[in-house]
């Protein structure tokens, strides 16, 4: 069964008044769905680096228990997205360059072993899969509007390619990896609108796959992942730079 989309309504940065009645969490699952709420804030940016998260305040704001809340501080610390900090709690998680690399390389590795396994096993049904996938993708880069769902059409599209290896402990542990990029990606499509490149580099680890040969496509999908990791860091450092 689907997913009900989330209705939450992001917290301004200014001080505001009582939580709205539609902000409430159902009763059940509370921890999972402040879980899934704060990460999509982090993901989209409405909660940035370094941005301290009260517990109160999210007890408050979603109208539920402190305990929930705790547990879910907890899970998104051990995701990498926040950062338990002595003497102010938890925090968005701001990474180094280098360590963004490190994460970009991560992927390089792991991702290049699942598509290795999964080329065998690819029919042409799994190439129109991703390339339906890819046709939406390129439509949401050309709209602003969209901006939150890039990364999820990216990580749609790169998680099609690795289905056929039948591995989905590893693939929901290269989805917490997506999710640490996506931020910092997202980030350098905005600024630097750099989106031909993003639906170029797709095209072409695509072509790649259709050859069925594991050397050829794993080549492919490492040059896309490490270069992006190198672009982004410099991006991120020059970023960081300026705003300093």
């Amino acid at each position: 069964m689907a997913k009900p989309q989330s209705k939450f309504v992001a917290t301004p940065t200014h001080e505001h008044t009582a939580p709205r009645k539609s902000d409430a969490i159902p009763r059940q699952s509370l921890a999972a769905a402040v879980v899934e709420r704060l990460r999509d804030k982090i993901l989209h940016g409405e909660l940035r680096e370094g941005e301290q998260l009260r517990q109160d305040a999210i007890a408050a704001e979603f109208q539920i228990s402190r305990i929930p809340v705790r547990e879910a501080l907890s899970h998104l610390a051990a995701e990498g997205l926040i950062t338990i900090v002595a003497n102010r709690g938890a925090v968005v998680s701001a990474l180094s360059p280098d360590e963004i690399m490190q994460l970009f390389e991560t992927r390089a590795v792991l991702e290049c072993y699942m598509l290795r396994q999964a080329i065998a096993n690819f029919t042409e049904k799994d190439f129109q899969a991703a390339e339906e996938i890819l046709q939406h993708f390129e439509e949401s880069l050309e709209n602003d509007a969209d901006v939150k769902s890039w990364g999820q059409w990216n990580w749609a599209f790169h998680s099609a390619l690795y289905a056929p290896a039948n591995r989905p402990v590893m693939l929901s542990f290269l989805k917490t990896l997506n999710n640490n990029c996506d931020r910092y990606t997202r980030l350098h499509l905005v600024f630097t609108r750099d989106l031909h490149m993003a639906g170029k580099a797709h095209h072409e680890l695509l072509d790649a796959c259709r050859t069925k040969n594991p050397d050829v496509a794993s080549d492919a999908l490492w040059k896309h992942i490490t270069t992006a990791g190198e672009y982004l860091k410099e991006f991120i450092q020059r970023h960081r730079e300026q705003h300093a």
